[in-house]
């Protein structure tokens, strides 16, 4: 069996776009004709810049190809042009065709995916949403609103989740850490307050940034929030800089989560090593594909951490998300997104239930992907799959942090 194929489909989420701009989609068919899908979350480069580069790199590294030589292929794009070190967008290209390629072996071999990994360690993985507007709810007010946030926190425990993210400190800028605005640091304290009395217990805050602050911001920052207990204080600084997240790490009472634009086991590892973080959140479509990532919570056992995958992307990233969270002792919680357009994609196939998702039980990835509902959404904008601001943290008039994709106009 060889790798033969290459299709690549973009395909943009419909209003209001939870999940980014577009998702990047890949399909590879072997010389016997079984299909694998996989997904690239890789936001660098434009969507046909970024299909030039899994093109090449598919042709370079794997076309011809046994889709079983996972670790021969990974080593051929983590070496490629003289590099051996973490290259966002190659991984990230490299990661959605590894997936596909893993989808291909369960398929040929008639198992789910995490039975090539080790087996089943969770029959069904924990999930956790982000806080995203009811249908009553103002889009717009929603992202500096408590109240709302806490009417939607209390939606979602009401379903089932034992875990909900927000993030009201912005801005997402390109400016790299700031120090919080004395406005962001109150809001932050009173959507932890809103929030947490509306759950109080039935439920863990996760408290998400985007790695908007410098160390001494994010310090002053996760100390405010402390009374309110959250699980995680998520990316409180950018991720050029792997050492500074021992320092927020030792000064602030809650556990800091990482990894959303982390590739490969070289930076997770880095992390691990310095005590920065106690929580890896991995976006398989860019840290390395399924196998890396399989290696990285091998590793992260040593130090007592866990694994919560990250997802700000399609089904099938999240997909495999949920094969390497079934496998893996430990696990912590896994992302999720609901929406409509998520579901139909991919028949429904996996899906959350009272809050958990249950272990897939159809061959490979378990998943069929519409492709003609895909085709039917092509992305037709100018913007990356994700958008930082240039404009710097308003001290005055106070931020608003609506995502890296601003919600489109229904």
């Amino acid at each position: 069996m060889k790798l033969k194929d290459l299709e690549i489909i973009v395909t943009a989420p419909p209003a209001p776009g939870w999940g980014g701009r577009y998702w990047i989609f890949v399909k590879v068919t072997t010389d016997n004709g079984i299909t694998g899908i996989g997904e690239c979350y890789a936001s660098s480069v434009g969507p046909e810049a970024m299909k030039a580069v899994i093109e090449d790199v598919f042709a370079r590294h794997m076309a011809g190809e046994n889709p079983e030589n996972i670790e021969l292929m990974f080593r051929r794009a983590y070496s490629s042009g003289f590099t051996q070190r973490p290259d966002l967008t190659v991984m990230g290209a490299f990661s959605g065709l590894e997936i596909a390629c893993w989808d291909i072996l369960g398929k040929a071999r008639e198992r789910p995916v995490w039975a090539l990994l080790g087996g089943c360690m969770n029959p069904r993985v924990r999930a956790y949403t982000y806080l995203y507007p009811l249908e009553n709810h103002d889009i717009n007010a929603f992202w500096t609103s408590p109240e709302m946030a806490a009417e939607a926190a209390s939606d979602c425990v009401s379903r089932g989740y034992t875990a909900v993210k927000f993030d009201p400190a912005g801005p997402y800028t390109i400016r790299g850490g700031h120090h919080p605005a004395m406005s962001d640091i109150s809001m932050s304290v009173a959507f932890c307050k809103a929030i947490r009395e509306a759950v109080g217990d039935r439920a863990d805050l996760l408290f998400g940034t985007h790695g908007q602050f410098n160390t001494a911001g994010a310090i002053r920052l996760g100390q405010a929030l402390e009374p309110y207990a959250p699980l995680w204080f998520e990316e409180p600084i950018p991720p050029d800089n792997l050492l500074e997240f021992a320092k927020v790490a030792e000064a602030v009472r809650i556990p800091v989560a990482t990894g959303e634009r982390m590739t490969t086991k070289a930076e997770f590892a880095t992390v691990l090593r310095t005590g920065g973080a106690s929580i890896l959140q991995p976006a398989l479509g860019r840290a390395g594909g399924i196998w890396e990532m399989k290696k990285v919570a091998a590793i992260a056992e040593v130090f007592n951490a866990q694994m919560a995958p990250h997802l700000y992307a399609g089904p099938v990233e999240w997909a495999a998300n949920i094969h390497l969270s079934v496998s893996i002792p430990n696990l912590l919680i896994a992302e999720t997104i609901e929406t409509d357009f998520h579901r139909d994609l991919i028949g429904d196939a996996i899906a959350v239930e009272d809050g958990f998702i249950p272990a897939p039980t159809a061959p490979g990835l378990g998943i069929e992907l519409d492709e003609v509902l895909a085709a039917a959404h092509p992305f037709d904008g100018e913007g990356l799959h994700l958008q930082m601001q240039e404009e710097p943290c308003n001290y005055v008039d106070g931020n608003s942090f609506a995502g890296g994709a601003p919600p489109k106009e229904t």
